[in-house]
């Protein structure tokens, strides 16, 4: 007969856990909820109310904004530029990162070196540069001028995170498959393709995120009002001389309800995507 397994021992709680990582871990999903919670209470409260507790709940700020204001012509630019920056900068980020994985030619060094200094110049320094060249090309008051905008600022973080991420599928699989007679770019589709599904959601989730929080691109890029985006939109609900904080409080919650969905479901994909890009790189 084997021997009786031996008892298992209980663990025993730590009780200076709970000071050192939880506590600490709820006072600050506490003091970052706050500000949404207080947001709430502005957009679903009465006018003039000054109750802690939005009661008796009123949608009428929202009626407000999205139809007084303009928010619903707002939220479909926003929409429609967060969409194009995704897919844009998605298709030439797997291109792009796919060749910097794979490929070796003169520079390669110096051009990542390029990528990377990119991201430490400040968008309001493009500002004049692209201007001139948007109205020489009749891009101002076009969406598809701050698609492109945004793209080219997009552009090189998502290249060299989905570089990272090619680097992590072995290409060994792509020789194994080009051996049974695939060409390149069909080895790519059937093998590499399908193990960059995290990478696409996390690259497209940054890309989309990006555009559509993008304030000063809107504003210096878009005069017209049937051309303005939700940041610009809130932006002129500040009125001179006075403020409606339901209204400006319930524009917040429609331009933050995308962004937390996009969020909610991509984050499996998203945290999974950015802990295989970091591996290498």
């Amino acid at each position: 007969m084997p021997p009786p397994a031996p008892p298992r021992r209980k663990k025993h709680r730590d009780p200076s856990r709970f000071v050192r990582l939880h506590l600490p871990l709820a006072l600050y999903l506490l003091f970052t909820l706050i500000p949404f919670y207080w947001m709430l209470v502005f957009a679903l409260r009465p006018a003039g109310e000054t109750a802690l507790v939005p009661w008796p709940i009123t949608f009428e700020h929202f009626d407000t904004v999205w139809n007084g204001i303009g928010f619903g012509l707002f939220f479909r630019n926003s929409l429609i530029i967060g969409i194009g920056t995704l897919v844009v900068v998605t298709v030439f980020a797997l291109m792009g990162g796919y060749a910097l994985a794979r490929f070796k030619f003169r520079g390669q060094r110096v051009f990542l070196l390029a990528l990377l200094c990119t991201q430490f110049i400040p968008g309001a320094m493009m500002l004049i540069p692209l201007f001139v060249i948007f109205k020489n090309a009749g891009l101002l008051n076009s969406l598809t001028g701050l698609v492109i905008a945004d793209t080219a600022f997009q552009l090189p973080l998502a290249l060299i995170l989905m570089s990272g991420f090619v680097r992590n599928v072995p290409v060994e699989l792509e020789e194994a498959a080009m051996v049974d007679g695939c060409t390149r770019l069909r080895a790519f589709f059937a093998v590499t393709l399908p193990q960059l599904r995290p990478a696409l959601v996390a690259v497209g989730s940054f890309a989309f995120i990006g555009a559509w929080n993008n304030f000063l691109f809107a504003l210096m890029f878009a005069s017209r009002q049937d051309k303005f985006t939700l940041p610009v939109g809130l932006s002129y609900a500040l009125g001179e001389f006075n403020t409606d904080f339901g209204a400006l409080a319930a524009g917040g919650v429609v331009a933050a309800v995308p962004v937390v969905l996009v969020f909610a479901v991509v984050q499996r994909f998203l945290v999974q995507g950015l802990s295989a890009g970091a591996v290498k790189g």
